[in-house]
């Protein structure tokens, strides 16, 4: 029976709202049916090339579903589960791996070479960073699904899939805020918006939302902000104004543009640290000049999948969202249908709104 699916024919081309005829799970696999997926600004970066992905292919990252079947195999799920779909699983064999760096896994984006499905017509078909999530059903790698967290609603735990975990981990793994630090986050959308929760959890004294859009300050204020910045060429002397004229002590760029790194640095204090989450292309070059990162110290690190273990990260996200620290449903700011996603990635190229997910 076939699936509707968001195809992506070809890079730079719109995605084509289409069917597509999916295998049975073969050994250590698992077909799910999805629940929810959010539209990341990745699925964007691959449409437009900035990120390169087989084609063509069904994008989609980040979501979650139920176990419809499972091959040979597979122990860890079985049909009627919840599951988060991974979407980069590590191989726990590589160099990464051996160092416990997983989200840097050399073999974790191997399966996206692949074909797993075909369009009705019979064109072979990728899924887009493994999972295929644009879709009403998807089979995956076993390694690519981890069962829901107990008290997590199966809707909102798509978001846990890139969202949150590259957010909360932003924070907590790569940047590593310590409580009454300060902390500024420069975008707005799923993934600022989950970094402002987790600077709120890991007790920031100050908390500052940069988007060139002034529309997103009550998102932000919601999600934890104390102060909103919109974007300009004086957002770093702001933000200097806004912490003493020392700057923040960890800056966090979600936008993946060369200008807002380098604002993201201006912004921290001597002997600050940025930590940069989104994605640019090869086309936004960062320039320092060698007196100044003497002189001030500071730390800019890159940041893949917030520096996260999904088997390890999820159970301390459940617990956050269980005593209500982490509140799922505030970053997303539409619900949409599967034929909603060419317009959410129109929206995002406009800066509006924070994550819009995909309801089944």
């Amino acid at each position: 029976m076939a699936v509707r699916a968001a195809v992506l024919p070809a890079i730079g081309s719109p995605l084509e709202i289409t069917g597509i005829e999916l295998p049975d799970p073969g050994p250590g696999q698992v077909r799910v049916r999805l629940a929810a997926a959010g539209v990341c600004h990745s699925d964007l970066s691959l449409s437009d090339g900035t990120m390169r992905v087989p084609v063509p292919a069904v994008l989609g990252h980040e979501g979650a579903g139920t176990v419809v079947s499972v091959g040979e195999g597979v122990d860890h799920v079985s049909p009627g589960d919840g599951v988060v779909l991974n979407w980069a699983p590590s191989c726990g064999a590589c160099h990464a791996c051996s160092l416990g760096e997983v989200w840097l896994c050399a073999n974790a984006l191997t399966g996206a070479a692949a074909v797993y499905a075909r369009t009705t017509e019979g064109t072979d078909l990728h899924p887009g960073l493994n999972v295929a999530a644009f879709a009403e059903e998807t089979v995956v790698s076993a390694s690519c699904v981890l069962p829901v967290p107990d008290g997590v609603p199966l809707t909102d735990a798509a978001l846990l899939g890139c969202a949150v975990l590259t957010g909360y981990g932003a924070v907590h793994h790569s940047a590593r805020v310590r409580q009454g630090e300060t902390v500024a986050v420069f975008g707005v959308g799923g993934v600022g918006l989950a970094a402002l929760q987790a600077a709120r959890i890991a007790g920031a004294s100050k908390i500052v939302a940069v988007d060139v859009s002034a529309e997103k300050e009550e998102l932000a204020r919601a999600a934890g902000a104390t102060d909103y910045v919109v974007a300009s060429d004086t957002t770093a002397r702001e933000i200097r104004g806004l912490t003493g004229k020392q700057g923040v002590d960890v800056a966090v760029e979600c936008a993946g543009r060369a200008v807002t790194i380098r604002t993201a640095w201006d912004s921290t204090r001597r002997g600050g640290r940025t930590t940069v989450v989104g994605i640019g292309g090869k086309d936004q070059q960062v320039t320092f000049n060698a007196l100044e990162i003497f002189h001030w110290g500071r730390t800019l690190s890159g940041c893949v999948y917030g520096n996260s273990d999904p088997a390890r990260d999820l159970p301390v996200l459940a617990g956050h969202i269980r005593a209500g620290r982490l509140d799922l449903s505030a970053l997303v700011t539409e619900h949409i249908s599967l034929d909603g996603i060419p317009a959410a990635f129109e929206n995002m190229l406009a800066g509006k709104g924070g994550r819009a997910l995909v309801v089944f």
